[in-house]
């Protein structure tokens, strides 16, 4: 499985998430420790957000530790929010559409887990995305194909509503073609003004989501494992949580797509 981390508060060097820590997302590219995949080498990305509306987009297929130009971009930029990715692959082929995070607009997006048995009805989910946002389909990636259902169930209007709709649309087909897991999902995304993440599985495995405020940074990161390995004082979200993090205040709620799909 993937890992991640995304920052909201007061501007910081990209490099401060990304490769400082002791146990910084480059260092997780090949020592994660809360994960069945240790080694997360198909590509990296990043989407930060600055004087612009739309966030800025640099994704590659190299191992995240190998690349100097991410060495040099995270340390001359400054961002109030961003979100940073490695990706390990769960079948699609290793390319740079289908690194994460995905871009639409002001939106940005990163996700880690998988939806049990994509390759069996991947056609059918490509069918679920809406034509005036199928032009922003550009990889293969079950995540992308997540991103774009959501963004047409209301992303704009609910975040919340509409990814416990997209979910329990990738969810209920996956109980009827694919297999289990039928999905298991942590995901940040982000407008541009709030950070959003999702801690969900359809059975007792969520992948793991944690946060923390930082005094020094006047900021908070929201990462798939804690940046140093000791843990420190790091807060572990429940599983079946929705999140929203503003640069002051936490907000946690049960995220519930089954009820949204049994409803539908």
């Amino acid at each position: 499985m993937c890992r991640w981390a995304a920052y909201i508060g007061q501007p910081i060097f990209l490099e401060d998430i990304v490769s400082r820590p002791g146990h910084s997302l480059i260092h997780q590219s090949h020592c994660a420790t809360q994960c069945h995949t240790q080694i997360n080498a198909d590509g990296f990305g990043l989407a930060w957000y600055g004087e612009r509306a739309e966030p800025g987009l640099y994704r590659d297929v190299m191992p995240a530790w190998s690349d100097p130009n991410l060495k040099s971009l995270t340390a001359q930029v400054k961002s109030p929010l961003f979100l940073a990715h490695v990706r390990a692959s769960t079948g699609t082929a290793t390319s740079r559409n289908n690194c994460h995070p995905f871009v639409v607009g002001r939106w940005s997006f990163m996700h880690n887990g998988q939806i049990g048995g994509y390759d069996a009805f991947r056609r059918d989910a490509e069918m679920m995305i809406c034509e005036a946002l199928y032009a922003h389909r550009k990889g293969a990636t079950d995540s992308e194909a997540l991103f774009l259902v959501a963004l047409a169930e209301g992303l704009d209007a609910d975040p919340k509503a509409a990814m416990e709709r997209a979910a329990a649309r990738f969810e209920a087909i996956s109980r009827a073609r694919g297999t289990a897991p039928h999905l298991r999902l942590t995901a940040a995304f982000s407008d541009g003004e709030s950070l959003y993440a999702i801690r969900y599985a359809s059975d007792e495995f969520a992948p793991s989501l944690y946060h923390r405020w930082s005094d020094s940074r006047a900021g908070r990161a929201v990462v798939s494992e804690p940046l140093e390995s000791d843990g420190g004082d790091w807060i572990e979200v429940p599983a079946n949580s929705f999140c929203r993090f503003t640069r002051d205040a936490v907000e946690i709620s049960e995220f519930v797509p089954c009820a949204k799909a049994a409803a539908a």
